[in-house]
């Protein structure tokens, strides 16, 4: 076993440098010019459109779509990722993490747009699509679409949720009733039961819950982590240099890069916001919106609620409070350290109570989505209702197995199928990028005529019959 975990440790290493960094670096900041610094040019209009409604009450509209999303987003990565980030990379992984989400913001308008210029329709007028139906259509390349999906189902329906799971399991160590052999088992089949009667319920459950749980879950957090930061005003000021210090101590990086502050800033920064993994897209397609910039809009604040609030919530609460840090407390451990600062024994319920709703919303969205991929595997119809029971089953099983895996392997699984999606999208995005360009120019010069921007393919050179939804 010992030799397994080596050996994909190495992929991982190699994965994300130098291969992962590259990509995602020149992709990001290829977009960021292209599109003219888009995700902070129209950060204001992209905050208005999240209410607009959608042409009909049955369709899903860009906040339902944005809540999705953010489900996702927005789960144990904001608190175990970032702190894991911080003990194993030191404080300097928080402004690689904040470099990366302003520049992953641009891929992430990038996919989101392309995923509504290329989604389908439904019989009943809804709509659905990701980036395997841009790979398909746009790129003429099923085979790699199909690829795209197969890594898609391996990280959320595996890597992912098998993460998830052991992050929510590793909140309980801090309590005495903790047993390294019982507790875990014990919080795996709760876990694993409490979704699988979820999954029962379809996609329309998800997104009312979704809607419901994430904007209570991520307010209530970000008030307690200001609570904690304010308590410990006087060390704001050492926290920043430290941060700023160790972001720019190219020694000590280049030293150690795989183990370096810019290495787990960027990892633990595209875990968490996974900003051009090609996630979020299966989501975005299904929003109704008129013009398919404006969901792209909104997906780039998705991205921004995710680390520049909460994870950076969760950082600045940690190295605000002036607690510890080091390999032995990576996790929730260096969280709750934080936390007690404050609430005292109350802090560590609070983080656990937070884990378990970030963790199952999680877990919901995730299949959300291996659920679009499946539907594409099977030459887009829905599989049957034997093959779903029985992969829903496969699924709560691996629910139940985080539980009980050590964290290395967690995390090394889900960096790694992480890596391989987006290791196929960000390059598909940047062949398509022109179309998106187009797009966007097209959408900002209705806006400049006072026109609320409507969609038609041929203004941006797309044969109307070439498109399922738009004409």
């Amino acid at each position: 076993m010992e030799k397994i975990f080596d050996f994909f440790n190495a992929v991982d290493d190699f994965m994300y440098y130098p291969v992962l960094i590259i990509i995602l670096v020149i992709g990001g900041l290829f977009f960021t010019f292209r599109t003219r610094f888009v995700q902070i040019r129209l950060l204001k209009d992209a905050c208005r459109l999240i209410v607009e409604k959608p042409s009909g009450s049955q369709h899903v509209s860009s906040f339902q779509a944005l809540m999705v999303s953010t489900a996702s987003r927005v789960g144990t990565g904001n608190i175990v990722g970032v702190s894991t980030a911080i003990c194993l990379g030191g404080p300097g992984a928080c402004f690689w993490m904040w470099l990366m989400c302003i520049i992953g913001a641009a891929s992430a308008f990038m996919e989101s747009t392309l995923a509504q210029i290329y989604k389908r329709k439904n019989k009943d007028g809804s709509c659905y699509g990701g980036p395997a139906y841009y790979i398909e259509q746009a790129l003429k390349q099923r085979w790699l679409a199909m690829l795209f999906c197969v890594f898609l189902i391996a990280t959320y329906a595996f890597g992912f949720n098998l993460l998830c799971s052991y992050n929510l399991q590793s909140t309980f160590a801090a309590y005495s009733f903790y047993d390294e052999k019982m507790t875990p088992v014990i919080i795996g089949i709760i876990l694993a039961i409490a979704v699988g009667y979820c999954l029962i319920g379809g996609g329309k459950r998800i997104i009312k819950l979704t809607e419901k749980v994430v904007p209570f879950m991520g307010i209530a957090y970000v008030i307690i982590s200001l609570i904690v930061i304010l308590a410990h005003i006087t060390n704001i000021p050492q926290m920043f240099v430290a941060i700023f210090e160790d972001a720019f101590n190219f020694r000590s990086i280049f030293g150690g890069l795989a183990g370096s502050c810019l290495v787990y800033g960027i990892k633990r920064g595209l875990y968490s916001n996974e900003a051009g993994v090609g996630s979020a897209p299966n989501a975005s397609a299904s929003a109704d919106v008129s013009h398919p910039v404006k969901q792209g809009l909104v997906q780039t604040v998705s991205v921004y609620i995710d680390t520049m609030l909460l994870c950076t919530a969760t950082a600045l609460m940690c190295l605000s409070s002036g607690v510890a840090y080091n390999e032995s407390v990576s996790g929730a451990p260096y969280v709750q350290n934080a936390i007690s600062t404050v609430f005292g024994s109350v802090g560590p319920v609070f983080i656990t109570v937070a884990m378990i709703l970030f963790a199952f919303t999680t877990l919901i969205g995730n299949l959300y989505y291996v659920d679009n991929a499946l539907i594409y595997l099977n030459k887009k119809r829905i599989p049957s209702k034997l093959f779903m029971r029985i992969f829903y089953v496969v699924c709560v099983i691996i629910i139940f197995a985080g539980a009980i895996i050590p964290m290395n392997f967690a995390w090394t699984m889900a960096d790694i199928t992480m890596g391989f999606m987006t290791l196929i999208n960000i390059p598909c995005c940047l062949i398509l990028s022109g179309t998106v360009i187009k797009a966007l120019k097209d959408y900002e010069k209705q806006k400049k005529q006072g026109k609320n921007p409507v969609f038609y393919s041929k203004n941006i050179g797309i044969d109307p019959e070439k498109l399922s939804f738009w004409k």
